[in-house]
């Protein structure tokens, strides 16, 4: 884990700006954010915090991706979420981290520092708001996921993962997804298997069908293009009007 100065980041020019939790502030008070903000980059496996660990930051992250995963008494481990950019990491008002949290690619957070953090929350109604809707979105998307992982076929589970990360990549870019979208697939297939309650053999395969059926083109083993995102879209099982949430 590296720590960035602050000079090396413009809050104007962040990648993520328009999505995330800092996105309705006013000049003075990404002034204020700024006072108390830093960055960490992490490389591609390394933990970002344990389970049950002080956190004395919370986070929006900028670039790549982290992995939220829970360990049971017996050494069992699930993933249970996705961290993509514009993500907040952590809850102000909790010490602890309820989950563990890892980096699946090279990763860079932007960090505040929790007590600040929360004492602007009170003071920062902007900032108070976009907390809010961020956290009322995870919990529609964490409702879609739970039909996803209990309703779903295979090839239904590996469409659906493919849309929401097309479309997490193209909102960065404050535009929809469209037929040609390209994107790197963030997750090996293994972890794809992990988070999609998969064996490592039906992730293969099924990712394989669909690339066979021209619903999506690989280069390699990351790098995804999508020739008809309709086509994608119908694959994921979902009603036309319904979709998944951006």
């Amino acid at each position: 884990m590296t720590e960035l100065l602050l000079e090396e980041r413009n809050c104007e020019s962040c990648p993520i700006r328009h999505r995330a939790v800092c996105s309705k502030c006013e000049p003075d008070e990404l002034h204020l954010l700024d006072s108390i903000k830093y960055y960490r980059t992490y490389e591609a496996g390394q933990p970002v915090v344990w389970a049950g660990d002080e956190m004395d930051f919370v986070a929006s992250v900028v670039s790549g991706i982290a992995t939220l995963s829970q360990t049971m008494e017996d050494g069992r481990t699930q993933m249970v979420g996705l961290l993509l950019p514009s993500d907040f990491l952590g809850r102000p008002g909790r010490v602890t981290a309820p989950y563990d949290v890892t980096s699946n690619s090279n990763l860079t957070l932007c960090c505040f520092r929790r007590r600040p953090f929360e004492k602007l929350l009170h003071d920062t109604p902007s900032i108070a708001q976009r907390l809010l809707e961020m956290t009322l979105d995870e919990l529609d998307a964490a409702r879609q996921w739970m039909l996803i992982l209990g309703r779903k076929t295979a090839r239904e589970k590996i469409a659906s993962l493919l849309t929401i990360i097309a479309q997490r990549e193209a909102s960065l870019h404050k535009r929809r997804p469209t037929d040609g979208s390209t994107f790197e697939l963030p997750l090996t297939r293994e972890a794809m298997a992990d988070y999609l309650g998969l064996t490592l053999e039906t992730v293969s395969r099924q990712v394989s069908a669909l690339k066979r059926d021209g619903i999506i083109e690989l280069e390699g083993k990351r790098l995804v293009t999508v020739p008809d995102f309709e086509a994608l879209m119908a694959e994921t099982g979902d009603d036309a009007d319904g979709g998944l949430p951006v």
